[in-house]
């Protein structure tokens, strides 16, 4: 059965800042970024168990994809994948978390 696959609107806006940074070198490798990132996204709604589970949180329910140096965070629910970050592997995941308010948890419920 497959899942419904959304993006939090923070996830969203992480990868439009991504993306715009790299539109400065490059409007088409941006535009192919964002291409492979919702595929990565969209494959979810069958391969949902496929991401590692995220150390930092250590929550079978909370994985993550690598798409290039990004990192995908989303959380498995029985019918949704909640695509809840879109982190460069290089940033403190924590840190970033806290600093916006998100929940320690990862979690969206």
């Amino acid at each position: 059965m497959a899942r419904e696959v959304k993006w939090s609107e923070v996830a969203w806006s992480d990868l439009e800042e991504a993306a715009d940074y790299i539109a400065k070198d490059s409007p088409h490798y941006a535009a192919a970024f964002v291409r492979e990132a919702r595929d990565a996204a969209h494959s979810l709604a069958y391969l949902a168990e496929r991401g590692r589970i995220v150390p930092e949180f250590n929550n079978s329910n909370i994985r993550e994809l690598f798409v290039g140096s990004y990192r995908v965070v989303y959380q498995v629910t029985e019918g949704v994948v909640y695509i809840i970050g879109f982190i460069h592997g290089a940033r403190n995941l924590w840190a970033l978390w806290e600093r916006e308010g998100r929940p320690r948890s990862g979690s969206l419920g």
